[in-house]
């Protein structure tokens, strides 16, 4: 009986104890993958077919510095940002033309790029649901022109400068479930995966072999393709 009583103490203990585990994981390096839906208007479903546009996004991350990569199909697309500057260096690999282009984006650039939008008014609602295995909370929000929001964020993961998305630094907690506003085309990411490694180092220097382009130059370059 004693035995048993002790065996039971001691499951308690174990599982107390892998629940405060997870309740404190903390990654400060490596890569978290985001599936991503498209809300798109009509109007872009006849510029953009959906089908072509990515499935998926991954980013790596250390401390402040993270990079995104996108295959676009006729070109690879790299984002390296600071997260303490808010500054980035955009690089284009196009291998077919064997070009290489690079554009660096100022803070003011980066903010134009996601509509000018402030973030404000998070309010938790109680609304509970599991995302890649943590618990997450409902948030709504709204933005400086009035449209609402909403997203799910946990307590269970916390992630560096680096990997929080851009705007949502007021929320209690990582976003693992949230919009996304890049040129007029929005989109909803969902947390797939996140793994813990090293990754890097980034930089915002321009590589060599790069021909460096002004964000208006790489835009109208797209335009015209």
């Amino acid at each position: 009986m004693l035995k048993s009583i002790k065996t039971g103490i001691l499951a308690i203990i174990l599982i107390g104890t892998a629940i405060i585990a997870k309740g404190q994981q903390i990654i400060d390096a490596g890569t978290i993958t985001y599936g991503i839906t498209y809300m798109l208007t009509d109007e872009q479903k006849q510029q953009v077919d959906p089908s072509l546009l990515p499935s998926e996004s991954k980013v790596e991350f250390d401390g402040s510095m993270s990079k995104v990569q996108i295959d676009m199909g006729m070109a690879m697309l790299k984002v390296v940002t600071d997260a303490t500057v808010k500054n980035a260096l955009v690089l284009v690999d196009i291998p077919m033309m064997q070009k290489q282009y690079a554009a660096k984006m100022s803070k003011s650039e980066i903010e134009e790029q996601a509509g000018s939008l402030k973030f404000s008014g998070f309010t938790a609602t109680g609304e509970k649901q599991t995302i890649a295995g943590y618990n997450a909370e409902k948030y709504n929000y709204k933005d400086n022109n009035g449209a609402s929001y909403e997203l799910w964020a946990t307590t269970e993961l916390k992630l560096p400068k680096g990997a929080h998305p851009p705007g949502l630094e007021e929320v209690k907690g990582t976003p693992i479930k949230f919009s996304n506003l890049q040129d007029g085309f929005k989109s909803e990411l969902t947390l797939i995966s996140v793994k813990e490694g090293k990754v890097g180092p980034f930089s915002l220097t321009i590589p060599a072999g790069y021909e460096e382009k002004t964000m208006a130059e790489l835009k109208s370059m797209r335009g015209g393709q």
